[in-house]
């Protein structure tokens, strides 16, 4: 094969494959095989099979009919080709579930099932006929049905009920559906997001990852994520982290020398170069991987999982399938570095194993759920129990009879109505909206958020962002604009405070300026011409460096001569910059076979290394120690002060023989010249002050870590608003805060952390380290009493990490690396700090949605509850029939979901301080609203049920026989029903006791047409309902009752908000968070998760004793306290002594050491309580 492809080369010309030769597949002269097998050998043996097979890496691009300058031609046809013979860079994603597939999901619900089968057997049952007419003997279970002739509609019951359960069924899974569409659509944009630079036709174009071919020459940088493999044409101190593919978290050093393999999948550390593409999507590193995984499957698996969480949280029922796509999860796990770089970026991201914490809502969520699950079952199961009593006991007891074979179909018909009362009562307890809404909600808030700049990567992000107490911002880009303009400088020993004139500068020192700039600068970052008249020029790549690059225009000379003149390949070697050297270096050989070094880097560090300094005539003098003093004092505060960025520019000549250990860079970067200290001014974004403002009125305390100079930081911090005058804060530096929070050791203590960050502000000269110790520091604190929920936002490589470790770290879109957008939860696709405000009022909204629709729901629920219950033991049927009750879960549920979900936020939201992490869910106001309402309605439903004939001057509809006609009676109690509940609808879009409920509701069009809708629906139903819904028909003076009463909620909502929530000490409120403990636990026993349940239980009621008696005893002891104002150590002492004991029942750390000073002591027995449940 060798010969054969040495010889087609020949044939074409390098860059051919236009045209007519361009029909064999065989074209290229290398198959896709060859490159496969290539692709898989490392170092040395790469290198070997590169020259055996193809002499060298230029002898590849050649066969691959690529050019190692030019790149490809921009030919379609020659592009497509190459696509159909190496393949597109695109994973296949595995198909999406049909929406029968989602019907069929949402029929393995458990309650719908047993309504299914309840109703079959209602249906058959109904079409049996008793023999002969001693239907009389079976005592009056049969009596009055055939008389009316009704006996033939019994089937009609049952088939309601299959039609509204089929009914349930289709919204439900429409809503996956349409969630699932929503969630692609956000996977796709994130993959249209990235883009990749490569070179063609000689030029540098960003073009879509997915559209890159074999044989393209793409430009790697500092940041970058692969996404495909290749092979090293020129790399300038290129290290890779390969951690995702081979899990060793060491930097891989990569040269055309020793080893040029790229992977795809893989993270660019530090350096840059240009590739060969030779593998891409299925046939690459990771793709192969992935293929091996089955791709497809187990990661659309997880897909689901990410897109349904905040639903699977709740929906008990479907834990089967979620425990099965845990394990996919985590087949999946060795492949995710410490870094957290995943494997094939765009898979990742469609995977996105969830974080190991629940979201807080969900949590909450979950919690409360199962609590009203249990209360719901237990009430259905009293209730069947109680009717079937009831009837055996009024039947073959008082009655006396005897059970004969031919009665048995009527008693089995008695006992399955009394199996639907039961199941309804279920069906109606248990909220299964709550998923649902928490969904809609998020999913609208999402698509909501796009709007406002925010890529929301994982759907819970959203909502956690509403409880975030701390941002922790970066300064370049976020609150500045990310537009460097030199607007002082010091050269030849004068200070320029602006641009100076060419003459004012010595030409030697002139011409070093313009080298040592356009030289040691990235060539990838130039100054484009503005894209439209008259406006700013472009400044594209490395801001700071553009900085440099303007200086120089302004300067009147330009440095794309100097480039032209020297080529990327001809710079000898390049230290390139990273946040460890904060400076870079680049050297260059010149004409006489010397060497010469051009540094630049941030002042301090870079004036370190200099020993002499270009003076007044452009000569190089001295630079002592006590100079370089005096200039940091005279020179670089005062511009820092301004809040300017100092950049220090220096040179150094090495001998060209003997030639210099290139490697040992300590001694290579020092004993520079300085040319130059220039001020680079970045300015505040307008709108940054007043987010700050907002954070801050939030309750969000905001703090800049930053790589700057401490002054520089301070000073923009001042602008921003971050420190006002006469506060009391801290500025600190990363080499200070580090000293500061390290013992003896050198280990990090978290006390000492505690001491510090309450009152830290600027972080400033910080690593990325630093900024993940602070993070963490701040989320592990235990000093004020919620646990801090902090963001962070980062647009480096590095800041991975703390990006990771934060509750919701946001990436820069703009200038985010692949790796920082990889860590994210959002991405701000404007890079502006005021996006994140935006975030945090999506956040707060979503939490109060979803407390909105709790609280209607909860009501509804209570009362649905008690009337089906008491109604069926007292009258030995439910007022409410099975149809109807559906009718109500359908409004209550899906349409309420659907109407309270999708408020739109408001500026009111940023007047509150977050709720934080251990707030219940409902409040006292809400829980004083569910009680209330419920009250109201229970009592009107009471009223109506045993005395509403009489008010009504109709029949009664109580004591009905098996298949009787539906009575006027309960037909006004079931429109009564509804009524209220459309009221009571409008009432929960307010959760705080406001008195305007109907503020703004004309800004959300989905909540008018669902009330209005609902009660079109509820007319045709109760007028022309009949039979299946057990409805008769209204009259006009009945309906008005009905509204009055409906009416009356919205009065009675006003009288509730009347009364103070402050002096209702009875109410308790519930939905608490997990709290600490429960979440460690969590996090470690994910594996555990068939932990013994009952164990569970015995041991939380272990706890929860423990926990009383200790909220006793610590409340005896500050009473006992306050009466002899005496020490607390008592106190303490027992509290500790108690603690003990519950630590030895838990096996789980908690605080022992409890501080209650005087101020606080009334608070005590609430601080007891919070120590958590496991």
């Amino acid at each position: 094969m060798g010969d054969m492809a040495n010889s087609t080369v020949e044939f074409y010309p390098k860059r051919g494959g236009g045209g007519a030769e361009a029909n064999h597949a065989g074209d290229f002269g290398v198959s896709l095989d060859e490159l496969r097998n290539l692709m898989e050998l490392r170092g040395a043996e790469a290198l070997q099979k590169i020259q055996e097979s193809f002499t060298d890496v230029e002898g590849l691009c050649q066969r691959l009919k690529s050019s190692t300058t030019d790149g490809l031609s921009d030919n379609p046809t020659d592009l497509e080709k190459r696509r159909q013979t190496f393949g597109q860079n695109f994973i296949p994603p595995k198909k999406p579930k049909t929406f029968l597939q989602l019907v069929w999901e949402a029929l393995q619900d458990v309650t719908l099932i047993i309504l299914e089968l309840a109703a079959i057997i209602s249906l058959a049952l109904s079409f049996y006929q008793p023999p002969g007419e001693d239907s009389e003997v079976c005592g009056k279970g049969a009596g009055g049905a055939e008389d009316e002739g009704e006996a033939e509609a019994g089937w009609i019951e049952g088939a309601a009920i299959l039609l509204s359960v089929i009914c349930v069924v289709l919204v439900t899974a429409f809503n996956d559906w349409s969630k699932e569409k929503q969630f692609r659509g956000l996977q796709s944009r994130i993959e249209l997001e990235q883009r990749f630079a490569v070179v063609r036709n000689g030029n540098v174009i960003q073009i879509p990852v997915a559209e890159m071919v074999v044989g393209d020459m793409a430009q790697v940088k500092y940041g970058d994520l692969l996404p495909a493999d290749g092979v090293l044409v020129q790399g300038n101190d290129l290290k890779i982290d390969e951690s995702s593919l081979t899990g060793e978290s060491d930097h891989v050093r990569k040269s055309v020398e020793k080893d040029p393999m790229l992977l795809s999948g893989t993270h660019v550390m530090e350096g840059s170069g240009r590739m060969l593409v030779t593998a891409v999507g299925v046939n690459s590193q990771s793709g192969i991987i992935f293929t091996l995984l089955g791709a497809g499957e187990g990661e659309e698996e997880k897909k689901e999982k990410k897109g349904k969480q905040p639903e699977a949280a709740v929906e008990t029922n479907q834990n089967k399938a979620k425990k099965q796509d845990g394990a996919v999860a985590m087949e999946m796990q060795p492949l995710k570095s410490a870094e957290g770089g995943e494997v094939e970026e765009r898979e990742k991201k469609k995977a996105n194993v969830p974080k190991k914490e629940k979201s807080v809502l969900q949590g909450k969520l979950t919690k409360l759920a199962v609590q009203i699950g249990k209360a719901g079952l237990v009430m259905s199961a009293i209730t069947v129990i109680i009717l079937v009593l009831y009837f055996v006991i009024d039947t073959f007891v008082v009655g006396n009879m005897t059970w004969l074979p031919e009665c048995t179909p009527i008693y089995v018909q008695y006992f399955v109505k009394f199996f639907i009362i039961g199941v309804t009562v279920l069906v109606v307890a248990v909220p299964e909206g709550l998923p649902l809404a928490v969904t809609i909600s998020l999913a609208y808030s999402v698509k909501k958020m796009m709007k406002d700049n925010n890529l929301v990567r994982h759907l819970d992000a959203c909502e956690t962002m509403g409880n975030a107490t701390a941002i922790c911002s970066d300064k370049t880009g976020t609150l500045t604009t990310n537009r460097m303009t030199v607007v002082q400088s010091y050269i030849n020993d004068q200070h320029f405070r602006e641009i100076p004139d060419p003459s004012q500068i010595s030409p030697n020192t002139l011409e070093m300026i313009v080298n040592a700039i356009s030289i040691n600068c990235a060539y990838t970052s130039k100054i484009m011409p503005p894209d439209v008249e008259g406006g700013l020029p472009k400044q594209v790549g490395n801001k700071t460096e553009c900085g440099l690059l303007g200086f120089l225009l302004d300067l009147k000379r330009d440095y794309a001569p100097v480039r032209e003149q020297i080529p990327e390949e001809k710079l000898y070697k390049v230290y390139t910059f990273n946040s460890v050297r904060k400076s870079m270096s680049t050297v260059v050989q010149m004409p006489d076979g010397s060497f010469r070094l051009y540094s630049k880097g941030a002042s301090e560090i870079v004036l370190k290394k200099c020993s002499s300094i270009l003076g007044t005539n452009g000569e190089a003098r001295n630079f002592r120690p006590r100079d370089r003093d005096e200039m940091v004092k005279k020179v670089i505060e005062p511009m820092a002060c301004e809040g300017l960025r100092t950049i220090c520019i220096g040179y150094r000549d090495l001998p060209g023989d003997p030639e210099p250990e290139w490697e040992n860079e300590a001694e290579i970067v020092t004993d520079l010249t300085c040319i130059a200290v220039v001020g680079i001014e970045d300015p505040v974004r307008p709108e940054v002050p007043d987010a700050i403002r907002k954070c801050q009125r939030a309750g969000i305390t905001v703090r800049m870590v930053t790589g700057d100079n401490i002054n520089t930081a301070r000073a923009i911090a001042s602008k921003c608003g971050i420190i006002q005058p006469g506060d009391d804060f801290l500025c600190l530096e990363g080499k200070d805060f580090n000293r500061r929070i390290r013992n003896e050791k050198g280990e990090i203590e978290q006390e000492r952390i505690d001491k510090i960050w309450p009152k830290l502000r600027v972080l400033a000269r910080s690593s990325p380290t630093d900024k993940h110790t602070l993070v963490k520091g701040i989320i592990d604190s235990t000093v004020l009493e919620q646990r801090q929920v902090v963001a962070v936002t980062g647009d480096g490589t590095n800041d991975g990490p703390a990006l990771k470790k934060a509750d919701v770290g946001f990436a820069m879109g703009i200038a985010g690396t692949d790796v920082a957008k990889e860590a994210s939860d959002i991405i701000l696709t404007d890079d502006n700090f005021s996006s994140i405000v935006k975030a945090v009022m999506w956040g707060r909204n979503v939490y109060d949605s979803i407390s909105k629709f709790l609280q209607f729901q909860l009501t509804v629920n209570v009362v649905a509850v008690i009337v089906a219950f008491t109604g069926a033991c007292i009258t030995q049927d439910s007022p409410l029939k099975a149809v109807q009750m559906l009718w109500v879960n359908l409004i209550m549920d899906t349409f309420a979901s659907l109407a309270l979900a999708t408020e739109p936020p408001t500026e009111a939201l940023l007047l509150r301080k977050p709720y934080g992490r251990n707030n219940p869910l409902i409040s006292l106001t809400m829980m004083k609203n569910i009680l209330g309402h419920g009250v109201y309605q229970l009592v009107i439903i009471f009223t109506l049920l045993f005395v509403g004939e009489k008010i009504f001057n109709i029949d009664s509809g109580r004591y009905a026989q098996l298949h009787s006609p539906p009575s006027e009676h309960y037909t006004i109690i079931f429109n009564t029903f509804v009524l209220m509940q459309l009221f009571n609808e409008i009432n929960a879009r307010k959760i705080h006791g406001e008195r305007n409920v109907f503020d703004g509701i004309f800004a959300n069009p989905i909540f008018c047409s669902i009330v209005l809708g609902t009660f079109g629906v509820q007319v045709v139903i109760v007028q022309f309902g009949g039979k299946p819904f057990s409805c008769a028909p209204l009259n006009v003076e009945q309906w008005l009752w009905c509204l009055f009463v409906g009416v009356g909620e919205l009065l009675w909502g006003q009288v509730i908000a009347t009364v103070p929530t402050s002096h209702l000490k009875c109410l308790k409120e519930a939905g608490h968070g997990p709290g600490t403990d429960e979440m460690t636990e969590d996090e470690l026993a994910e594996d555990e998760e068939e932990i013994d349940h009952a164990e569970r239980e015995l041991r939380r009621g272990q706890i929860l004793w423990f926990r009383g008696l200790n909220r006793i005893q610590t409340q005896m002891e500050v009473v006992s306290t306050f009466k002899r104002s005496g020490s607390f150590q008592g106190a303490v002492r027992r509290r500790s002594s108690v603690l003990s004991q519950l630590h030895d029942v838990t096996n789980i750390s908690t605080p022992t050491h409890v501080v209650l000073s005087t101020a606080n002591a009334s608070a005590a027995p609430g601080n007891a309580g919070s120590e958590s449940v496991p």
